[in-house]
């Protein structure tokens, strides 16, 4: 029944949906581009595919690895990778270019998602972390192809909204092939709230499997050059609305101490990149973006913008200190390994329930510091660049518990080729 009337409230809720699409689109064009892919009507497939579903530019990052190990693994199998978010699909093709096909994921209405099925033609659905879309996975588990979650974390919070629609969640659950858990305490709530014993694994998070290559190491170095080897990099990455305010804050608090100190701060999502433009200029701060400065960075600059695609993992190797947004507000945080990878030290907010398992093992390593506000990030940050001893012990932290827990890679495509 619920499943009915959530269908149900779907479709009456379609046109609205779309609308807002359009409305979107004006100021990001590529959101309203290919809407028909939305609604199911994707290019035909002239054989089965690997879909690969992540919902937004997160979990777009996190699957890379998997997508080149399976790309790797199984060259037989073409792999479709879709997205619900512009910044997403872009971010996806930034990343594999021509090695893989792309869409955007069907609005999960029964009729999308059977028009998008019968065009893929999926041999696995492959979903990345926790998008329980009822009709995505109801329509392919009755077509009778394997469907796997991937890095699958559930935070308390979420386990008890899926308690109480329990009736709705248990039959997703147990259509699932396997679910490979980041953590003990991920694979007890799904045990909790209705997936079946044998179907769900602990496998650790994908996520601790950075691949710094050599060509980015050099790339980074090159910027790193330009922005002034001397002087005091930081990153404020992933930022959200009502954050951005705090770190041009917690900057020029910075900058009265360390005049020469640079912020590289890189939005969230593009469509914000002309507002952070325009409010650092409006707090007096001498701006460059990284899609026009090109050479040497002027010793007058102040902030940086990293205004382009695809960049981020190459932008914290250009940088001494990190931060790692969507914490600061209630978003729940990003994705902190990524910085932890280059050895550099990391401050989050105190909101980071989206990462709780990875932000715990930092923690209990004292490879991160969880700040409360800009004063807090600016003293913090401030200590460092005073103590390159210490700066640089407290990267060689982070980047310990980055190495400590690898290895989850191998495990989750080990287990998805065997149960192909």
């Amino acid at each position: 029944m619920l499943h009915f009337l959530y269908s149900l409230f779907f479709r009456i809720a379609l046109p609205f949906v779309l609308l807002r699409l359009w409305w979107i689109g004006r100021r990001n064009p590529d959101a309203w581009h290919r809407w028909q892919e939305r609604l199911g009507y994707v290019e035909r497939s002239d054989e089965p595919v690997i879909w690969v579903h992540a919902v937004s530019v997160g979990e777009t990052i996190a699957a890379a690895p998997l997508v080149k190990a399976l790309l790797r693994r199984r060259p037989d199998i073409p792999i479709l990778m879709t997205a619900m978010t512009a910044t997403g699909s872009a971010r996806a093709r930034a990343m594999f270019g021509d090695s893989v096909r792309y869409a955007y994921s069907p609005y999960d209405t029964p009729g999308a998602v059977r028009r998008f099925a019968e065009r893929v033609r999926p041999r696995a659905l492959v979903i990345m972390e926790t998008e329980l879309w009822p009709n995505m996975i109801a329509n392919t588990y009755r077509g009778g192809v394997p469907i796997f979650l991937i890095n699958a974390r559930l935070s308390e919070r979420s386990a008890r909204g899926y308690e109480r629609v329990a009736s709705l969640v248990k039959p997703l659950l147990r259509s699932l092939c396997w679910i490979a858990a980041q953590a003990d305490e991920d694979a007890g709530r799904f045990l909790r709230i209705g997936a079946q014993p044998e179907s769900v694994s602990v496998t650790g998070s994908i996520k601790f499997d950075v691949d710094i290559t050599e060509a980015l190491k050099a790339e980074s170095a090159n910027l790193r050059a330009q922005l002034g080897a001397a002087r005091p990099v930081w990153i404020a990455a992933s930022t959200h609305d009502g954050e951005d305010q705090q770190i041009l804050a917690a900057h020029k608090t910075i900058l009265a101490s360390f005049p020469e100190a640079l912020l590289v701060i890189v939005p969230r999502h593009p469509e914000r990149f002309d507002d952070v433009a325009a409010l650092t200029e409006a707090r007096g701060l001498r701006l460059a973006r990284r899609s026009v400065a090109r050479g040497p960075l002027a010793s007058e600059i102040q902030v940086y913008l990293g205004d382009t695609m695809g960049e981020l993992l190459m932008l914290y190797g250009a940088s001494d200190v990190a931060f790692v947004g969507g914490s600061l507000i209630e978003r729940g945080g990003h994705n902190p390994l990524e910085p932890a990878a280059w050895g550099i030290p990391v401050f989050s907010g105190t909101h980071v329930f989206n990462f709780e398992t990875i932000y715990q093992r930092l923690l209990d390593d004292q490879g991160v510091q969880l700040v409360e506000n800009a004063d807090e990030l600016a003293r913090a940050i401030c200590s460092l660049i005073d103590d390159p001893e210490a700066l640089k012990a407290y990267g060689e932290r982070a980047l310990a518990v980055v190495n400590k827990n690898r290895g989850a890679l191998d495990k989750v495509v080990e287990g998805i080729t065997e149960r192909l």
